[in-house]
């Protein structure tokens, strides 16, 4: 047939003739957006090249090991540091805070060690003892550089060339670093129950002096063993939380199942509950408006009074209270308006929500396709995850000369740890030393290391936004099968999820990723803005926060309404087989010209499935807090002994609302692909023998028209 007789209007607005052979969704295709096809593809081989070159280059150890000044791995098998799986800091205090020594590097020399100081001790003390305390030395020494066992040489060389700390403190691991290990006594912050430290320069410090370095690692010490405690009661009720997600999918099929029969019943009950809750607020301010007649200063205005940080001054002035009796007057008679004149397309949106039940009812099938969304996502998000770590930890080892001395002019600049020694560096610039200072490269691949991250996000967010794209496409096929099926359920073809989902990848690849490039790029522009005005927060410019703040509101604004654009073109493509812009552009004109049709049945629709998330995750989270809690007398000894009991509950529940929105997802396409079915079924025929309309008798009924045919009223 002749694709252009797909829509009933042609291009100047004329109507186009009935088309007899029209069943629905086009089975004779033909590749669509074949430019775009080949772009994807060319950008998923560079994207599988992009993450090749990076494992290639990469090593995660960078991040699974702490490295010391010599750009070795600590901890690492089959090294001189395989038993060495913590890092030492000489000197502690040259540390800013611990955000530092994690991510950047501290200008001290930093030693792999198979555990920290459990003790006070100073070079100077152990070295003038070491003769006849042979086993401080021992301890001390552990703690110096490899190889170094010299307590002959003289203090202020040892210390100026870094072979041992001058101090050392008691300190425990974390992170695999060795830090302070404060306590607090009496409100007194200590270490190892000690307030003064000696610092092996000839001064006594006070412990508050390693505030700095150790900022919020008692909060963080303390956040790692409720850690310890979510895992542990993760361990002992994941079967329990397994148990709670396959009642939420029962649950959520069961109101999918009673949408069928009482979506128009829930619906109403809501409706008149808040014309009941706002008739009772229209009472209640007109009796407060009367009961405040007579008192003293009641009947003074807002502008008498004047702005008042106390808000209940305002509640004492009749005024207040006529004005929200006015408000909640004008709502009503809104609301009562609203349901008079569009009751007839409420009852079309009831009866298309119930339809939509039908039809999922019809193709369970549907519902666990979002399985196939989820695992396609969360291979996305795992390759980008992946892709990531590995361009980070990309590049050698550059090493950088650390100078006590600030007007040291070799400070900061490259060298190589092998030849330092024969320089004139450490002369002109006594203690000097060539550190270890991070993982890069001048390399053509390390100088792009940013925009091959950048790069990376941008093909990820593609990439998802596509996998979302097929599934919506895929539905909307098997759904409109369903809507254009002459007789329900006979004429349903078979496997209509998997005839679909064939016709969307062989035929519509390019289209679904031109929709999903278009999304990327708003979405991408929207990071970047993010991570701009993150930069920028602290700013003194408020024009530039102001153009910021516009820039992310209109962009948000941009990227729902593309969502929403998108959406109708994959149901346009997966019925009609044409491309993205032609599909959009379809979609687009055929919901303006029904446009009050859309807003009621998208309220209808989105009211009734955020009541069913909200049933479903709350019925199941009390049903799991009163199992939690012992409160089931039944099922007290079935329990386990929990250490917080919110950590399954909380999952139960979040859990619950992901399960309920999945299966949900699949009704609200299951009830938009049906509406544009509708709103095409309408303009395309006319109910006649010869146009006859492919509508359920629920919706003929409503819409008044004359009887179905008796074929027709079969199904």
């Amino acid at each position: 047939m002749d694709r252009d007789e797909g829509n009933y209007y042609g291009k100047h607005g004329e109507p186009r003739k009935f088309d007899p052979k029209f069943r629905g969704p086009i089975h004779n295709r033909h590749c669509t957006d074949i430019i775009c096809c080949v772009i994807f593809i060319v950008v998923i081989l560079g994207y599988i090249a992009l993450g090749i070159v990076a494992w290639v280059h990469g090593d995660p150890r960078k991040v699974i090991y702490p490295t010391d000044s010599y750009g070795q791995f600590c901890g690492q098998k089959d090294t001189p540091n395989e038993n060495k799986t913590i890092l030492f800091y000489f000197n502690i205090l040259k540390c800013a805070s611990p955000v530092v020594l994690i991510n950047l590097q501290c200008p001290t020399t930093q030693l792999c060690v198979s555990k920290c100081p459990d003790r006070f001790a100073t070079y100077i003390d152990v070295q003038a003892s070491y003769r006849y305390r042979p086993d401080q030395w021992n301890y001390f020494r552990q703690f110096c550089k490899p190889g170094f066992n010299n307590p002959r040489k003289s203090v202020a060389q040892v210390l100026r060339d870094e072979d041992c700390p001058s101090m050392i403190i008691p300190s425990r691991p974390f992170l695999k670093r060795c830090f302070p290990d404060f306590s607090t006594k009496n409100g007194v912050l200590t270490v190892a129950n000690q307030t003064t430290f000696k610092d092996g320069r000839g001064k006594t410090r006070n412990v508050t002096d390693l505030r700095e370095a150790a900022n919020g690692i008692n909060n963080v010490l303390d956040a790692r063993s409720v850690g310890m405690k979510i895992f542990e009661d993760y361990a002992i009720s994941w079967y329990w939380i397994l148990i709670g997600l396959f009642i939420a999918m029962v649950v959520s099929l069961l109101f999918l199942v009673l949408l069928r029969f009482m979506a128009g019943v829930l619906f109403w009950i809501f409706i008149f509950g808040v014309i009941g809750i706002i008739g009772y607020g229209i009472w209640h301010c007109y009796w407060e408006f009367d009961h405040l007649k007579g008192i003293p200063g009641s009947d003074l205005t807002v502008y008498d009074i004047g702005f008042q940080t106390d808000f209940r001054v305002y509640l004492q002035l009749r005024q207040t209270w006529l004005a929200f009796m006015i408000i909640l007057c004008v709502v009503e008679v809104i609301i009562i308006l609203m349901l008079i004149f569009l009751r007839n397309r409420i009852r079309i949106a009831i009866a298309l929500l119930k339809e939509g039940s039908r039809a999922i009812g019809y193709i369970m099938s549907t519902l666990f396709y979002p399985i196939v969304t989820f695992v396609l996502i969360a291979i996305c998000i795992s390759y980008w995850a992946v892709t990531a770590v590995f361009l980070a930890t990309s590049g050698e080892p550059v090493y950088k000369v650390m100078a006590n001395q600030t007007l040291c002019k070799y400070a900061n600049l490259t060298c190589d740890p092998e030849t330092f020694n024969r320089t004139n560096v450490t002369k002109l610039c006594p203690g000097a030393q060539c550190t270890f200072a991070f993982y890069g490269g001048e390399s053509l691949y390390h100088k792009y290391i940013f925009i091959f991250q950048l790069a990376n996000a941008f093909v990820f967010l593609w990439l998802v936004n596509f996998a979302i794209a097929l599934g919506q496409c895929t539905l909307a096929g098997a759904f409109a099968s369903y809507y254009w099926a002459y007789r329900k359920p006979a004429d349903i073809p078979l496997w209509p999820l998997f005839s679909s989902f064939g016709r969307a990848i062989r035929y519509h690849t390019g289209s679904l990723a031109f929709g999903a490039l278009i999304l990327a790029i708003v979405q991408l522009i929207r990071v970047i803005l993010e991570y701009l005005d993150h930069k920028l927060k602290g700013t003194q410019n408020s024009f530039t926060r102001f153009l910021l703040c516009c820039l992310k509101c209109c962009f948000w604004c941009l990227e729902k309404f593309l969502k929403f654009i998108n959406r109708n073109a994959y149901i346009m493509i997966a019925i009609y087989g044409k491309n993205f812009c032609t599909s959009a552009k379809e979609a687009f004109f055929l919901l303006m010209r029904n446009v009050v049709r859309v807003a009621v049945l998208d309220k209808v629709t989105d009211f009734l499935l955020f009541l069913g998330k909200i049933l479903v995750a709350g019925g199941v989270g009390v049903l799991a807090f009163f199992f939690f809690t012992r409160r089931i007398p039944l099922f007290a000894q079935e329990a386990p002994a929990l250490n917080y009991y919110w950590v399954p509950l909380l999952t139960v529940i979040i859990g619950s609302y992901l399960v309920a929105h999945g299966f949900f997802s699949v009704y609200a396409m299951c009830v938009d692909t049906l509406f544009l079915c509708f709103c095409e079924d309408l303009e395309r025929n006319d109910g006649s023998t010869a146009k006859p309309y492919f509508m359920s008798a629920s919706l003929h009924r409503i819409l008044g028209k004359k009887e179905l045919s008796p074929k027709k009223a079969v199904g």
